[in-house]
C-alpha cells in the first residue's frame, strides 16, 4: 500500500519533466453547454464529447498514474519489464492545436445537424494553471434553430404512393419541429423498414432522399421528401436503367441443415443430393435428414407463396438459433431472372390488423425469390468441466462439475444434460469441532424445443418455445445434519416476439427432502420452533411461474430495466385430494407416503434499474420484496423456501443468513440459519472504470428478513414484521467492490462494512467501530443485478 501511495504521490510530480519546450501535457478538456438554452433543446456537454477529437489521459485517484508508469519505461529499450510499464500506463497525450480547432469545427458541425446553423464555439486554453499542462475549455452558442414549417411528398414510383400517404400520421418529421437531420435520416429508415415488411425486398434508404428550402428566410425550412424508383441497371452508355419498386414473393424455401460453410454452394449442391419436401420446405441433405423436417417446420416462420417481410426473416433467424442446434446460421435470398411474370392485385392491411384499401387497386409486377436458409450444426455431443471456488468470513468453498451434453438425439433437436457435482466446504468458525462439509449431486434433462403436452399446443405466435423435463439428486453432509432432495420438474417456457417478455411455468414440481441425520445438541439449540420444523423431512407438490422483462436488448449499451417476478404454490392439490380420500394423523396432519406434505403460497418481485452516465460509469439500483404463507397441512415454509439476505449478492455487509429476523439476537452458532417468511431490501451502486479490464462500485444496501405474525411461542417477538416499526428494523451497509471483466465473465469482489446492525442490542446498534466482526468479504461472478 505504501508503495502505491509513493507511485501516486510521484505522479503528481513527475510527468512533465520529459517534455520539451512548447509541449503542453493535456491535462483537462471541459465542454460548457449553452446555458441559455431551455433545457429540453439544450445539446448536453455528454452528448458534444464524443466529437471532441483529443481526450486527456485516464486519472487515477486524481493523478496522472498511468503517464507516470509509461514514462518510467526505458526508450530504448525493449524487454518484458519496459513493456510492461508501457501496459500499465498511457502514452502522453499533449496540447495539439490543429486537433483542438478540429475539434471546435466538429462541434459546429454536429450542432448545425441539428438544426442549429448560427451556432458557434470559442474555445480557451490556459497553460499558466500548472506548468507544462494545458486545460482546454470549449464554450458552446446554440443560438435560434431553423424550424421546420412544411413537409411535403414527390413520387417518382407513384404505386408506392398509397403505403407512405397512409402512415404520415407515424412520420417522425412534424411541422414546428427543430430542423434535426439525425431526425430525417430515422425516417428513412422507419419508412424502409415499413417497406420491407410489405414486399419491397430491393427498397433501401437510398430510394429516399431530401430537398431542403430555407429561402422563404427567418429560419424556417421546408420539406420535400423524393421516392424514387429502383436501379435495375445500366445501358451502354452507362446511364441507370430505373423500373418502379418491385414487390417480391418467395417462390420457394430450400433449407441446408447440415451446412459446411467452408465449402462452396456448388460443392454442397455436388454433396447434398437428397430433397425432402415437407409442407413448402425443400428439405436438402445427404441422406435422410438428421433433423426431423416438423421440427425444422415448426421453427420457420416463413412460408412460400408470401410477400417477403423482413421481420419475419429476422425472426426466423432468431427461432432456428434458439434451437440450441446450430452453431451459425445464414439467410439468403436470390433473385429469379424476369420472365413472363403475372401481375398481383394487392390489397395491403393496415398495422391495426385492419384491411386497408387504397384510393385504386394497382397492378403490381411481381418479382420471384429464392431462399436459403443455411444452418451449420453444433458439435453432436460434448463434455465440460466446471470448477467453482467461493470464500466468505465464515466458510472456504470448492465445488467441481462433470456435465454431458447430447443434441438431437431423437432427430427433434432434443437437447439431453447430465452432470454430476461434488462439493466441499470448510468453515473457519474457531469454536466449531465440525468444520467440514460435503455435497454430491445428480442432475439429468431433456430439453424440447417446442411444448409437449397431451393435448395439442399452438406455439406459432409465440417465440422460442420450450418444455424441459429435469430430474436432480443431492446429497448433503453437512456438520450438523445429513439430508438429500429429490426433485422432478416439467418446465414451459416462452417469449414474447420482441424477446422483452420472458414466460415459465411448471405445471409439476416435486421436491423430496429427506432429513436422515441431525445433531441432537444443535437441534435442540435452535430455541426457534417455527425453524425447527423446517429442518424435518417434508414433501412438496405444487406447481410454480415466473415473469421476466428485460429491455437490455432494445437498449444495447443504454438504460435498462429488469422486473421479475416469482409465484409458487404447493400442497393445495394434494390437500384436496387427501381431504376426500384420507384421515388425518394424529398428529393432525396429512401425509404422503408416510412424510407430512409441505402447502404453502410464495412470491417475490425484483426490480432493477440501470442508468448509464458514461462509456463505463452508471449508476444501478435494485427493489426486492418477497413474501411466503404457510397454511393448512403446514406450520412453517420448508428451510429451502425461507427467505434470506446477506452474501455476494444481497446484503454486502453480511455472510449468507446472518442478518434478521428483525431484531432478534444476533445467534452464536457456527451455522448460521437467520431466516424468515418476509424479505424487503434495496440496493444502490455506482460502477465506474479503473484501468483496463478492472472496474470498480461504491454500493449501499439496505434490507433484512422478518416472520410473518404468529403464535409468540413459535417464533420471537423481535423477529415479527409491524408496519409500524419494520423500518426500524433495517439492517444497513455500505462498501466497495472491484470487477474484473473478462469479456464473457465478470468475476466481483465486494467488501461490505456493516453501518446499522438491528440484531445487537439498543444503543450499539449504529456501529462505528469499523472492526472485520462488522465486514464481510463476498466473492461473486456476474453483477449482483
Amino acid at each position: 500500500m505504501m508503495i502505491l501511495l509513493l507511485g501516486i504521490l510521484c505522479s503528481a510530480c513527475s510527468v512533465t519533466r520529459k517534455l520539451s519546450e512548447g509541449e503542453y501535457l493535456l491535462q483537462k478538456v471541459k465542454i460548457e453547454a449553452d446555458q441559455s438554452v431551455p433545457r429540453k433543446e439544450r445539446i448536453d456537454a455528454l452528448t458534444l464529447e464524443q466529437y471532441v477529437r483529443q481526450t486527456p489521459n485516464k486519472h487515477f485517484l486524481g493523478t496522472n498514474f498511468y503517464v507516470w508508469a509509461y514514462n518510467l519505461a526505458d526508450p530504448e529499450k525493449d524487454n518484458w519489464w519496459n513493456n510492461l510499464k508501457r501496459k500499465v500506463g498511457e502514452e502522453p497525450i499533449l496540447l495539439d492545436m490543429p486537433l483542438t480547432e478540429k475539434s471546435a469545427q466538429n462541434l459546429k458541425t454536429y450542432m448545425d445537424s441539428r438544426g442549429y446553423y448560427s451556432s458557434s464555439v470559442e474555445y480557451e486554453i490556459d497553460t499558466l494553471r500548472r506548468p507544462k499542462r494545458a486545460y482546454i475549455t470549449y464554450r458552446t452558442h446554440q443560438g435560434e434553430p431553423y424550424i421546420i414549417t412544411s413537409m411535403s411528398y414527390s413520387f417518382h414510383d407513384k404505386l408506392i404512393a398509397p403505403i407512405i400517404e397512409a402512415d404520415t400520421a407515424s412520420s417522425l418529421i412534424r411541422r414546428g419541429d427543430v430542423f434535426d437531420i439525425t431526425v430525417l435520416e430515422k425516417e428513412r429508415e422507419r419508412i424502409t423498414s415499413r417497406l420491407n415488411d410489405r414486399g419491397y425486398f430491393n427498397f433501401s434508404v437510398n430510394n429516399i432522399e431530401y430537398r431542403v428550402d430555407t429561402l422563404a428566410g427567418n429560419r424556417t425550412v421546408g420539406i420535400r421528401m423524393i421516392v424514387k424508383r429502383n436501379i435495375t441497371g445500366y445501358d451502354e452508355q452507362g446511364r441507370a436503367v430505373l423500373d418502379n419498386n418491385r414487390i417480391f414473393r418467395i417462390a420457394e424455401i430450400n433449407v441446408v441443415p447440415d451446412y459446411n460453410p467452408a465449402l462452396a454452394r456448388t460443392e454442397h449442391n455436388r454433396i447434398m443430393n437428397d430433397t425432402t419436401y415437407y409442407r413448402g420446405l425443400n428439405i436438402i441433405s445427404n441422406g435422410k435428414p438428421r433433423v426431423r423436417p416438423s421440427v425444422l417446420h415448426a421453427a420457420i416462420p416463413l412460408t412460400p407463396n408470401t410477400t417477403y417481410n423482413a421481420s419475419l426473416v429476422n425472426r426466423t433467424y432468431n427461432e432456428i438459433m434458439s434451437l440450441g442446434y446450430f452453431k451459425s446460421t445464414r439467410i439468403a435470398f436470390e433473385e429469379l431472372p424476369r420472365g413472363e411474370e403475372d401481375t398481383l392485385v394487392v390489397h395491403y392491411a393496415g398495422d391495426s390488423g385492419e384491411a386497408y384499401t387504397p384510393k385504386r387497386f394497382e397492378n403490381i409486377n411481381e418479382g420471384l425469390l429464392r431462399c436459403y436458409i443455411l444452418g451449420a450444426p453444433s458439435l453432436k455431443q460434448s463434455l465440460n468441466v466446471e470448477l467453482e471456488g467461493s470464500t466468505t468470513s465464515s466458510f472456504y468453498g470448492l465445488a467441481a462439475t462433470l456435465g454431458y451434453q447430447n443434441r438431437n438425439l431423437f432427430r427433434g433437436v432434443e437437447t439431453l444434460n447430465a452432470s454430476v457435482t461434488f462439493g466441499y466446504e470448510y468453515m473457519k468458525a474457531p469454536h466449531t469441532a465440525k468444520r467440514k462439509a460435503n455435497e454430491l449431486g445428480f442432475a439429468v434433462g431433456l430439453s424440447f424445443p417446442r411444448f409437449v403436452a397431451p393435448f395439442r399446443i399452438s406455439s406459432r405466435n409465440v417465440n422460442m418455445p420450450r418444455t424441459k423435463v429435469e430430474l436432480t439428486f443431492n446429497y448433503q453432509d453437512r456438520p450438523y445434519y445429513r439430508r438429500d432432495l429429490s426433485r422432478a420438474t416439467w418446465t414451459y417456457s416462452w417469449r414474447s416476439l420482441n424477446g422483452r417478455y420472458n414466460y415459465q411455468f411448471r405445471p409439476i414440481d416435486l421436491n423430496w427432502i429427506n432429513v436422515s441425520y441431525i445433531d441432537e445438541e444443535f437441534f435442540n439449540s435452535l430455541q426457534n420452533e417455527y425453524l425447527r420444523q423446517s429442518y424435518r423431512t417434508q414433501a412438496i407438490v405444487g406447481l410454480s411461474a415466473s415473469y421476466t422483462y428485460n429491455n437490455q436488448n432494445k437498449n444495447v449499451g443504454g438504460n435498462a430495466t429488469l422486473l421479475r417476478i416469482n409465484f409458487e404454490s404447493a400442497g393445495n392439490l394434494l390437500n384436496l385430494i387427501e381431504k376426500g380420500f384420507s384421515h388425518k394423523t394424529p398428529d393432525g396432519h396429512y401425509e404422503i407416503l408416510g412424510v407430512r406434505y409441505s402447502q404453502y403460497v410464495r412470491g417475490d418481485i425484483n426490480l432493477s434499474r440501470k442508468i448509464v452516465l458514461g462509456e463505463k460509469t452508471a449508476i444501478a439500483g435494485r427493489i426486492f420484496a418477497g413474501c411466503g404463507i404457510p397454511y393448512g397441512n403446514s406450520t412453517a415454509l420448508p428451510f429451502d423456501r425461507l427467505f434470506y439476505v446477506g452474501g455476494s449478492n444481497s446484503m454486502r455487509g453480511w455472510t449468507p443468513r446472518t442478518l434478521g429476523p428483525g431484531n432478534t439476537p444476533a445467534q452464536d452458532t457456527p451455522y448460521p440459519v437467520q431466516m424468515g417468511d418476509i424479505r424487503l431490501e434495496g440496493n444502490l451502486e455506482f460502477r465506474f472504470p479503473i484501468w483496463d479490464m478492472f472496474h470498480g462500485a461504491t454500493f449501499i444496501d439496505v434490507g433484512n428478513v422478518w416472520y410473518l405474525g404468529r403464535d409468540k411461542e413459535e417464533v420471537p417477538a423481535d423477529g415479527i414484521f409491524h408496519f409500524n416499526k419494520f423500518y426500524k428494523q433495517l439492517g444497513f451497509n455500505t462498501g466497495l467492490g472491484l470487477r474484473l471483466d473478462i469479456t464473457f465473465v465478470i468475476l466481483r469482489l465486494d467488501w461490505g462494512i456493516q453501518l446499522h446492525n438491528p440484531n445487537r442490542p439498543v444503543g450499539e446498534r449504529w456501529i462505528s467501530d469499523f472492526r472485520w466482526k462488522n465486514m464481510a468479504l463476498n466473492f461473486g461472478v456476474g453483477y449482483p443485478f
